[in-house]
């Protein structure tokens, strides 16, 4: 299996440096979201500051529309899914190369994109909250990214995947972005927990950082789960795709 995931992550990877779709298309779709985003809140800090984590991982989730979409389509029109089918390799190890391949471009994206966030909505990273940061984006990232694999094969047999890709993976990530944008919250202290007494003053409390590791510990259970899913069911769509 280990092998075979070698073999399909290198092959994808190579795809990748040579077409160079996710740097030339990929990334500046996701980086207009972001600047889009700064504009429709007209640069307000009262609202921008506040929702940039729920903003950052819409834009992430859009961008791996456009990946999955482009990784499967790829396959689909030189008949390499066909190829893949028929060979004798392990459709686990299928998964698991291609998988890894659009984890790599998707954090090299998440890498960039968080930059672009920083500087335009005026956010800042505090020290203690990096390694929040950089445990919640892995976490969260292989979940989307094996939710994005399974749900590409299943739906690379259509010619109505790019409308269906977002149908199907929506939902299903959903649990990871509520997670993800609560732990940025913590990690960037970019969440306020705001109390109105009854003399009508206003208490602002600033989230904790240690109070985005229950999120963490939870996006790396669903992302565990959802990698599992697609090693034990992958095979079967791969046969029918």
């Amino acid at each position: 299996m280990l092998r075979t995931a070698r073999l399909i992550a290198a092959k994808d990877l190579r795809l990748e440096l040579n077409s160079r779709v996710t740097a030339f298309q990929v990334l500046p779709f996701a980086l207009l979201l972001v600047i889009l985003f700064a504009f429709a809140f007209d640069a307000d800090a009262k609202v921008l500051i506040p929702a940039a984590p729920g903003l950052f991982w819409i834009a992430v989730l859009l961008s791996l529309f456009l990946a999955v979409g482009r990784m499967f389509t790829t396959e689909t029109a030189d008949g390499a899914l066909d190829a893949l089918r028929l060979s004798s390799l392990d459709p686990a190890g299928i998964f698991l190369g291609k998988a890894v391949a659009l984890l790599l471009e998707l954090l090299l994206l998440e890498v960039v994109l968080l930059a672009g966030v920083l500087v335009l909505y005026d956010v800042s990273v505090p020290a203690s909250g990096v390694v929040l940061l950089v445990t919640t984006a892995v976490a969260t990232s292989v979940g989307l990214v094996a939710t994005g694999t399974l749900y590409g094969v299943l739906s690379a047999g259509t010619t109505v995947r790019e409308t269906l890709l977002p149908l199907l993976i929506g939902p299903v990530v959903a649990p990871l972005l509520i997670g993800a944008s609560r732990a940025f919250e913590a990690a960037l202290g970019t969440r306020r927990v705001v109390s109105v007494l009854e003399e009508k003053c206003t208490i602002v409390t600033v989230v904790k950082v240690s109070e985005g590791w229950p999120w963490a510990g939870l996006l790396t259970v669903f992302a565990l789960v959802y990698v599992a899913a697609g090693l034990l069911a992958f095979g079967a769509l791969l046969e029918d795709a």
